[in-house]
């Protein structure tokens, strides 16, 4: 068997990846989906368009490997088995007989839940259930997004508790139609607000509070092993990987001892610390997670810094102001002048993440001037990232006691060499950039590898890691340091917006 498959289902596309043993990229093929907004503040997307683009986008990355001929005259190239990564949190219910959707999928950016937050939140406050699962009440889970469609879906209440309907993230939808298995990993069941941390089982009482039915939720397995079989070209293909994307992505930047962080710059932006096989609470505003769970060894826990706005950003300036045509033009606008002409661009669009957790702050920009210029916003937009990602590593540090030394970084934005070189200075220390950037779906390529014997061990995967490029900081302490008071007392104006 020759090379690995890895599905990237994410935000706005989904993905298929095929990997060398070397954890080369061999062929992509990758298909937008819509994004549906019913009202201000709702996100979904069709759950049956995501499994259609899957089929589509899995073929023609096979395609494109037949294209490539033959190993030898005898042999064509073959896949020895599917890992699959997902944007998490973003949660579909189905009919168990029929495996038609009852609703559109919540994604999770969706903030439709608040009201379900606010309400459990009364007894015991946002950090009500932390203890139990590392986060706090937020929308951004998966748990009130199951409870709403229950709530809100003429019916489904009743067929949920008559077991008729099957709850998953994307994961477990991708599964279950490739496989027929019902099943997630410990790392996306750690995102619904349902798993607890320390038994990685469903939490009786929470389900209980939320009106949950236990029998419509996934069965938790690791992140490697063998949950069923799907028919590639006619051969049935073990499916044997599978990590949300965030750890993924820590995964597949081999971030494998306690002290080893990432941060992904996407949709949104997400920096994952790995803090070994002990769960380690946050009083920082950051969550405590599962970092991955490989086969029958011990869970590897995380701290995670959520951010829900940083690649989309740029889509907006791109979608809704109209400033640049393509995403990758706004480095080229930001160049346009020399610094940010003393704006800051809060874009708290659904509320604030980690590590602020605040669902009633709307997006700002301070500090206008008539000497701003679309130049000046296309600067501030990209610097956001970085100010967001330093009170993210603010907050990791404190609450692990570990100071980093250089963090690891991937995401389509770590081509944005201004955005990366502001990072290393907002950060004061190294941004790297390993040779191979797709490190999400290299990570569920690693899992499904791991429980086939395409990789033997942790060492072979470390082996295959390289640095393509290392950004250091330029910006004396003192200017770094205004700029951030900056950001901080910009962060401020964005607070009380939504009663």
């Amino acid at each position: 068997m020759d090379y690995i498959a890895a599905i990237d289902q994410g935000t706005t596309s989904t993905r298929c990846i095929l990997f060398d043993h070397g954890g080369n990229v061999v062929t992509v093929a990758q298909k937008e989906h819509r994004q549906i907004y019913p009202k201000p503040g709702w996100v979904e997307h069709d759950p049956l368009e995501i499994w259609q683009n899957t089929q589509e986008v899995v073929e023609q990355a096979m395609a494109a490997l037949a294209g490539r001929g033959p190993l030898t005259v005898d042999r064509p190239p073959s896949i020895a088995a599917i890992g699959i990564t997902n944007q998490r949190e973003t949660t579909v219910v189905w009919e168990r007989a029929t495996g038609k959707p009852i609703y559109n999928a919540i994604v999770w950016q969706d903030t439709r839940t608040d009201a379900i937050c606010n309400e459990l939140a009364r007894e015991g406050g946002q950090d009500r259930f932390r203890a139990k699962t590392g986060l706090p009440l937020a929308t951004y889970f998966s748990g009130p997004k199951i409870k709403w469609i229950l709530d809100n879906v003429p019916g489904a209440r009743a067929k949920a508790e008559a077991g008729e309907l099957l709850f998953g993230n994307m994961d477990t939808w991708l599964i279950w139609n490739l496989t027929g298995a019902h099943v997630t990993d410990v790392t996306n069941a750690s995102r619904t607000l349902l798993m607890n941390l320390h038994t990685l089982d469903w939490d009786e009482e929470i389900l209980s509070l939320l009106g949950i039915p236990r029998a419509m939720l996934p069965e938790i397995r690791s992140s490697s092993e063998i949950y069923g079989y799907a028919a590639l070209s006619a051969v049935e293909t073990p499916v044997c990987g599978d990590l949300g994307d965030q750890q993924a992505a820590l995964f597949g930047q081999t971030c494998f001892s306690p002290g080893e962080a990432k941060n992904t710059y996407g949709t949104g932006c997400f920096m994952l610390l790995n803090t070994g096989e002990t769960p380690v609470p946050s009083t920082s505003g950051l969550l405590t997670t599962l970092g991955y769970k490989i086969g029958d060894r011990p869970a590897v826990y995380a701290l995670e810094g959520s951010i829900a706005i940083t690649g989309a950003l740029v889509q907006w300036l791109r979608d809704n102001l109209g400033l640049i045509a393509k995403s990758a033009e706004v480095e080229d606008l930001a160049r346009t002048v020399e610094d940010n002409g003393g704006i800051y661009f809060v874009p708290a669009f659904s509320g604030l993440f980690a590590p602020y957790w605040r669902s009633d702050a709307r997006g700002v920009i301070v500090g206008l001037t008539r000497y701003v210029n679309k130049g000046h916003i296309a600067r501030a937009a990209l610097e956001a990232t970085a100010y967001q990602t330093r009170e993210v590593l603010d907050a990791m540090e404190k609450d692990s006691g570990v100071q980093l030394t250089a963090l690891k970084v991937d995401g389509g934005m770590v081509f944005n060499e201004l955005l990366m070189q502001f990072q290393a200075d907002i950060l004061g220390v190294p941004v790297i950039r390993p040779k191979v950037a797709e490190t999400t779906a290299l990570g569920a390529a690693y899992a499904a590898g791991l429980a086939v014997g395409f990789w033997k061990d942790y060492d072979e995967l470390r082996a295959n890691w390289g640095r393509d490029k290392e950004w250091t900081p330029q910006m004396d302490a003192a200017k770094r340091e205004a700029l951030y008071a900056g950001w901080k007392k910009a962060v401020t104006r964005t607070f009380g917006w939504v009663e």
